[in-house]
């Protein structure tokens, strides 16, 4: 179909599904009644009342809109792994057994007094982080079905017969982590008994479909993975339901003979990642098995091409025929925000591009429908993003051009630039410091408000910014940390801060997305060219370093996580941008040194988030990912010493990745893990300087002096003295501020005593 047709290439209407929908509400309901229950100011009660409110929002939203298949058990009160581990009865045996209360579930997702939280990370390339499962022997499997069933029953009581969403076996498995060696290949009758136990449940139901999702098809699978997939569909096939085997975020390349062996009798494909493999999926399913098609993007707020989607849709239907084929998002609508309506400020050009989760099911229905007026619609919108000149600058386009091999690397080595830095900066052994963020107190709060709505003048908000700082500043003295940082009071997040300073981005006022638990995260839109037109950080950092005499570090984004935690411009390579955030970057850079700055941290977190899911791919990825963070910080001299910092990833696999950054000090998580991380540097023989974080950020509880200086005595088994810093594992943006000067009293302490006895 050409680009510009607006006609539907339909005889007959197509069925429709969703995948998941997001769970905190239009205003972010479900987060402040979470942190009201946290702190003791909601009770259970009233936590369950709001959750259930919400729920039954969203099923009616999508019914109105017309989708057949819609979701449930996709909601969740932190995350849907750790949600299916309570299903399944797999819960983590450190935390006992038994019936899990909602105590006992945020104590694994939050920490306890007597346990530190499960492990979390990303999941798969995205900017949602799951709790990690922990395979035991001794798990029980005593499956739990009370969350699953209560859902279905809401949704019925309204007239909605749902499909419920599980995280398929090989996917769940394969996520997790043996404890202490333990191959969780081994729990595999025991898991899969318990998928049959659960379906079988659901049988009893009456439930007729169930979307069971295995992203994990669009990786690279070992054998062993392989043939657990060919055994757990072997068995999950015997129970007479209706299996809609969900594959996203990228194509099934070399999997799809084992996605097609499972013969289920729903598939559902990623076309937005992956057009390309449409064709050969086509051409291996069999005559019974219904394709599920996901053409609306899942993962980004661009509008949908009808066109180009609807050509795929005709191709499925010429081979499969319209019973046959559902048109569905590309994943679940989990990673994009709620709806457009409270945008009245956003841009209304740029808004006419854009969709929300509420808009994407209106996508689906009308690609469904062949609705005229939505193709015309579309067609227009489309047409008018391509014609606008605001996308492109022509001088930041010359200067990606004149960019020649030196614009990517330091002067000297990381060996001669440490002899310069360590006389320069005079820093003891182990100097500690912070990851850069305070406590945003309500306070800090109730001023950016009454500031952004214009209730408290620009004179009075930065006098208050300025007394915080200062504040802070102080606070850190007395604590006793060796480098300091001026707090971040000023900043809303940080991506968001960094963009509303640079051309080529827009912001929404509503557009909330769940990172984690209840925090939620507000990317920019990156719709033109990304430069910049003046400092953005160079006076708070100028000014906290006239309150000390102590070294101040500046405090930057690095591209990649700006790209990464942005809503992305689609009609350019992603590598561009990367770059061109690189340039403004590099600006900023250069003129916090020429302030006299002379430590600078350019976050990294999300740089393995990035990686593509199939390894054949990484080598471009990272390739031009590190020269975009070399890019930004190689134009200092060999005596400013450059950090940065990434958390809650998997790094094992790309060290020598992060050590092309050429970072003279990389601080990281390392609490939760007990520096299990370090012992793939130390293997690597990685040179550079190294902050291991002593303690989790993402949790109320002071660790003790004694526990942060065991884990500082585990990081010197595998690294020099000289290479190691004291910090912990995060900004402290979401902590209070008793227990932020409880924990960093203690990790001074720690390190002192580790001072000590080093004889320093």
């Amino acid at each position: 179909m050409a680009a510009g047709s607006v006609s539907s290439p339909f005889f007959k209407k197509l069925d429709t599904a969703n995948l998941g929908f997001p769970r905190m509400g239009s205003q972010r309901e479900l987060k402040f009644a979470l942190e009201g229950y946290w702190t003791g100011k909601r009770t259970e009660n009233e936590l369950l009342n709001v959750a259930s409110a919400l729920r039954k929002e969203h099923w009616k939203l999508q019914q109105v809109a017309g989708i057949r298949f819609i979701p449930s058990n996709d909601f969740s009160f932190y995350d849907q792994v750790l949600d299916m581990l309570v299903l399944l009865g797999a819960t983590p045996e450190r935390f006992g057994g038994g019936k899990v209360t909602l105590d006992r579930y945020f104590a694994m997702a939050r920490n306890s007094r007597e346990q530190t939280a499960m492990e979390m990370t990303k999941w798969f390339d995205t900017n949602y982080h799951y709790l990690v499962p922990e395979w035991s022997e001794g798990i029980p499997f005593a499956i739990d079905t009370t969350k699953l069933l209560a859902e279905i029953h809401e949704a019925r009581s309204l007239g909605i017969d749902t499909r419920p969403v599980l995280i398929g076996p090989l996917t769940l498995l394969a996520l997790g982590k043996g404890v202490d060696g333990f191959d969780p290949y081994l729990l595999a009758d025991k898991l899969i008994a318990a998928y049959k136990e659960v379906l079988t449940r659901l049988v009893q139901e009456h439930i007729f479909w169930v979307q069971i999702d295995e992203p994990i098809l669009a990786t690279d699978l070992p054998e062993d993975a392989a043939q657990f997939f060919r055994k757990a569909y072997r068995h999950l096939g015997t129970i007479p339901i209706k299996l809609m085997l969900t594959t996203y975020f990228d194509g099934l390349a070399d999997n799809l003979p084992l996605a097609a062996e499972a013969n289920t009798t729903g598939l559902h494909i990623d076309v937005v990642r992956a057009p390309e493999q449409l064709d050969n999926v086509l051409s291996v399913l069999k005559p019974h098995q219904i394709l599920s098609i996901g053409c609306v993007d899942g993962r980004n707020i661009w509008l949908t091409n009808f066109a180009e989607a609807s050509a795929l849709l005709a191709r499925a239907v010429a081979s499969l025929g319209a019973e046959r084929v559902i048109v569905a998002p590309s994943c679940s609508l989990l990673h994009v925000p709620h709806n457009l309506q409270a945008e009245t400020r956003l841009n209304a050009r740029i808004k006419s591009w854009l969709r929300f989760a509420a808009e994407k099911l209106d996508e689906i229905a009308a690609l469904a429908d062949g609705n005229q007026a939505a193709y015309q619609t579309n067609a227009a919108a489309i047409a008018d993003r391509a014609a606008a000149d605001s996308s492109t600058n022509p001088r930041v386009r010359a200067a990606l051009a004149a960019l020649g091999e030196n614009d990517f690397k330091r002067t000297s080595p990381y060996s001669a630039r440490a002899i310069l830095q360590r006389e320069k900066l005079g820093l003891p052994l182990f100097p500690t410091t912070t990851i850069g963020s305070f406590p945003q107190t309500a306070e800090v709060r109730k001023h950016r408000a009454a500031h952004k709505s214009g209730q408290e003048t620009d004179e009075q908000y930065e006098m208050f910014l300025r007394e915080a700082t200062a504040e802070c500043v102080r606070e850190q003295e007395r604590i006793g940390l060796d480098v300091l940082v001026h707090g971040e009071f000023e900043r809303n997040d940080m991506v968001e801060y960094f963009a509303e300073f640079l051309d080529g981005f827009a912001f929404t006022a509503n557009g909330w997305v769940q990172s984690y638990g209840s925090r939620c995260v507000k990317p920019p839109v990156i719709y033109g060219d990304v430069s910049r037109p003046k400092p953005m950080t160079v006076k708070w950092s100028q000014y906290a370093r006239s309150l000390t005499t102590h070294p101040i570090k500046g405090m930057l984004t690095g591209p990649i996580t700006v790209l990464q935690w942005s809503f992305v411009r689609n009609d350019i390579p992603r590598q561009q941008t990367a770059w061109q955030i690189a340039l403004a970057l590099r600006d900023e850079v250069r003129d916090l040194e020429s302030a006299g700055i002379g430590i600078i941290q350019v976050d990294e977190p999300a740089l393995r988030e990035g990686l593509p899911l199939r390894r054949a791919d990484w080598p471009a990825y990272l390739d031009w990912a590190v020269k975009a963070f070399r890019l930004a910080t190689s134009s200092v001299s060999d005596g400013t010493q450059i950090h940065t910092h990434m958390c809650y990833c998997e790094f094992e696999d790309i060290l020598s990745s992060i050590a092309a950054l050429d970072a003279d000090v990389i601080s990281m998580e390392s609490a939760r893990s007990r520096m299990k991380l370090l012992e793939a540097f130390h293997a690597q023989k990685y040179p550079n300087e190294i902050g291991p974080g002593v303690y989790d950020i993402h949790s109320p509880r002071v660790p003790s002096a004694e526990e942060m200086h065991k884990l500082l005595t585990l990081a010197l088994e595998v690294l020099k003295p000289e290479q190691l810093w004291v910090n912990p594992d995060c900004g402290l943006k979401t902590r209070a501020w008793p227990e932020t000067i409880s924990a960093l009293d203690n990790m001074c302490k720690a390190a002192n005593e580790l001072r000590t006895q080093q004889g320093a």
